[in-house]
């Protein structure tokens, strides 16, 4: 008698499709990690992905760089200059530029400040200074570049880490040594690869193949919920990579906007409108991650909370998820884009032009195609992702077929 009220609770949860008793022999609140999937679905998935796999293998092989197709390095100082640190030890005099300032083995100089940073250079700030001999006629061979940022850069990347960790604990560490991952693949590959003058889509896409790799499984763990997430992101940034080649061409952006691109043509020649595609693939990277990770994972939670549920509701009820995250991710990229061209926006709100002329001059809309093809590879990933999980993600029937071949395995 005890014991039916519990029955008949587990009854009507399964008549729900709540799933609680399913939950429960799962692993309670994270049943959807605890999934049994059959042979079949494994199958499919794995036909889809490695081809792509495959193809950024011998990508990566046909595109690695040779160091004799390098260009050469360009010095960053001058000839017979040095650059040092130094501590200022008074405020700027005004009228003559020159500040007061001690090299790190006490010695006593004095620094030429621009008059662009007088008002910000103050007794105790760390210095970089370049010490120019030629420059001794303008008072002082030494040169205020910049102030030296080192310590506090360092201070707040210790603090990133504590607070990912303190947070996201096990997680939080392994995705920092999957971005960490990510990063010597772009220096160790993308830039020498580009600098060579290898083409930049391929390049971006055997790049962004290779850091969601890395980042994925890093950071997530090798399951299959992280491989339909992988197989995800990948069309999305193939989708992405078309829409961005697409976007520039019909747009005819050169890339041309910036002085770091213009230094670039100049001392090695390179197409800078690819420069230009690259950039937007790899840009693309960290938000089609979320949104596929996310989706991904909503179908491997809706399918243990609702075990009866069929695949097209499955679908459905992800996808009003990724509406949601949809509406809030492209504003977040707007935003990103318009923060980072702040400066540029605000010199166009000075001058007085015609709207049209405004903006359609290069840099603005080099950011607009940029915040326009990101945001098309996020929505076009959500549905894409959603769907490779609605059909991969294992219900009732799969389940019970790959207890029976577990079983068989074993006997």
């Amino acid at each position: 008698m005890i014991a039916r009220p519990a029955v008949r609770e587990r009854q009507e949860s399964r008549r729900l499709g709540g799933g609680g008793g399913h939950a429960h022999a799962h692993g309670g609140s994270h049943g959807g990690d605890s999934l049994v999937l059959g042979v079949r679905p494994r199958l499919m998935l794995w036909l889809a992905l490695v081809p792509l796999l495959l193809t950024t293998l011998v990508g990566l092989f046909m595109l690695w760089p040779s160091a004799d197709a390098l260009p050469d390095r360009v010095p960053y100082f001058g000839e017979g200059v040095s650059s040092t640190h130094a501590t200022a030890s008074a405020v700027p005099d005004p009228e003559t530029s020159l500040v007061e300032a001690r090299l790190d083995d006490g010695t006593a100089i004095q620094v030429v400040v621009p008059p662009e940073a007088l008002a910000e250079v103050g007794e105790g700030d760390r210095l970089r200074v370049f010490d120019v001999p030629e420059a001794a006629g303008y008072g002082s061979s030494f040169i205020f570049i910049d102030f030296a940022r080192e310590i506090p850069l360092a201070l707040l990347a210790l603090v990133f880490v504590a607070v990912v960790v303190l947070v996201a604990r096990w997680r939080g560490l392994a995705a920092i040594a999957g971005l960490a991952g990510a990063f010597v693949a772009i220096v160790g590959f993308t830039l020498p690869a580009l600098l060579a003058g290898q083409p930049a889509l391929p390049v971006a896409l055997v790049t962004a193949s290779v850091v969601m790799c890395i980042v994925l499984y890093v950071a997530h763990g090798f399951s299959t919920r992280t491989t339909t997430a992988l197989l995800g992101t990948l069309i999305g940034l193939l989708l992405t990579g078309a829409i961005a080649w697409a976007a520039t061409a019909s747009t005819r952006i050169l890339g041309t906007s910036s002085e770091e691109s213009m230094v670039l043509f100049q001392q090695v020649g390179l197409d800078l409108s690819d420069v230009f595609i690259c950039g937007l693939v790899l840009a693309g990277m960290g938000v089609l991650n979320d949104v596929t990770i996310t989706q991904a994972s909503a179908v491997w939670e809706l399918r243990a909370a609702a075990p009866g549920a069929s695949r097209r509701d499955l679908f459905g009820r992800a996808m009003r998820i990724g509406r949601d995250h949809i509406a809030s991710t492209v504003y977040t990229i707007a935003f990103a884009y318009v923060g980072a061209a702040l400066p540029m926006l605000l010199v166009l709100t000075m001058m007085e032009a015609p709207f049209d002329v405004l903006a359609t001059t290069g840099e603005v809309v080099e950011e607009i195609v940029r915040t326009l093809v990101g945001s098309i590879g996020l929505v076009l990933a959500i549905p894409v992702t959603t769907a490779i999980a609605a059909l991969i993600v294992p219900g009732p029937s799969d389940e019970r077929v790959a207890a029976t071949e577990t079983a068989a395995a074993t006997a």
